[in-house]
């Protein structure tokens, strides 16, 4: 067994005494360096990475004029690179959205679970305040954030209105390499398309369930969701180890997808931004350019609840708010580079009854000259 210590005030800024021991049975089964990675911290990488550094560089020099300590030289050598390749196991970012809200304990309940799993994850919010059982917003604000994030990031979505009945718990690992932790109910309807399926495992809660929570049945947020989450973000499990492999599919609300038409643009209103009162689309800058509008032309809108037609209105394009006076409505490209409608410091959907969901449609056609 190999003993590295780092002592106090050494120049790398550590300010206490760490010992990290490294044995045979260590280097060779990788599958216990979770254990070892919560010893280790970037700044300790750093160090290791100074200190390896001048061991490359006196090692062949000092086998020569001390032979008899070239194997223990060497076996510091190989524990350095032990460390350094645990190191990089960090934990992936552990992201948590629901519809419990802050007003009680139940998010602090899941993050508690996570951070007992690992008390080094990177945990964050995408938001809480879901409307109550509402999953197609669930499944828009993934698809709105889930990009930005690096590969390997686990999301842990709880919108379950159907929690305790026989709906999947799942697993989704995209193409992209982001992990999705879910009640299969329709949240990954969005992010399965946009960023593409490449497995879906069913969780086996006889492994990935919280310690004594088996006759808990109205609570999988806390007991299996985050639980499972923070085991495969912080490398406790492997994505193999989730459970049993279900293929390439998910549940999907129906929706009406963004679509170009005899000169019409035909597409739907997944979501507000609900601050603002602005009405987004799903029809991204490729298709709404196939208009063929410039900046200041008039586009004619018009939107339906099933079939029911709710609104139509001619306004402007435009690339900003300002471009119109104040209180007058607007169509504009969204921070997704999706068609939206405003009213410049004003409520589009408060002033005409507009709201979202798979059961909203939007007509876009460009108005011709004269018109």
């Amino acid at each position: 067994m190999v003993i590295l210590r780092f002592r106090p005030g050494n120049p790398m800024g550590f300010n206490s005494s760490r010992t990290l021991a490294f044995s045979e049975q260590t280097k060779n089964h990788c599958s216990h360096v979770n254990a070892v990675r919560q010893f280790v911290s970037f700044k300790t990488m750093h160090y290791l990475s100074h200190m390896k550094r001048h061991v490359d560089e006196c090692c062949s020099a000092a086998s020569d004029r001390h032979t008899a300590r070239a194997p223990f030289i060497r076996h510091v050598a190989l524990a350095l690179f032990c460390l350094l390749c645990v190191c990089q196991l960090h934990a992936a970012p552990l992201v948590f959205q629901s519809d419990f809200g802050l007003k009680d304990g139940a998010v602090a309940a899941m993050k508690g679970v996570a951070v007992s799993v690992d008390p080094q994850l990177d945990i964050y919010d995408l938001t809480h305040e879901i409307p109550v059982y509402n999953i197609w917003e669930a499944a828009l604000r993934l698809e709105q954030v889930a990009a930005y994030w690096p590969a390997g990031t686990v999301f842990v979505s709880v919108v379950d209105p159907g929690v305790g009945s026989d709906r999947a718990s799942v697993v989704l690992k995209t193409k992209s390499g982001h992990y999705f932790v879910t009640p299969d109910n329709g949240t990954l309807t969005f992010v399965a398309d946009s960023l593409g399926i490449e497995q879906v495992r069913e969780i086996d809660e006889a492994r990935n369930r919280l310690e004594n929570s088996d006759e808990s049945y109205t609570f999988h947020g806390r007991d299996v969701y985050a639980y499972t989450g923070a085991r495969l973000a912080a490398g406790v499990i492997e994505f193999s180890e989730v459970g049993p492999e279900l293929g390439q599919t998910v549940q999907r609300i129906p929706h009406q997808s963004a679509v170009f038409e005899n000169g019409m643009i035909i597409g739907g209103i997944p979501v507000l931004d609900v601050r603002y009162g602005n009405v987004w689309t799903n029809i991204d800058r490729e298709l709404f350019e196939k208009l063929g509008l410039k900046p200041g032309e008039r586009v004619e809108l018009r939107i339906f609840r099933g079939g029911e037609a709710r609104l139509q209105l001619v306004i402007p394009y435009v690339e900003t708010f300002s471009s119109v006076p104040l209180h007058q409505p607007l169509s504009y490209l969204n921070s997704l580079a999706n068609v939206a409608f405003a009213i410049n410091q004003g409520n589009f959907a408060e002033e005409y009854g507009i709201a979202s969901g798979p059961d909203w449609r939007v007509e876009l056609s460009r108005m011709s000259e004269g018109q």
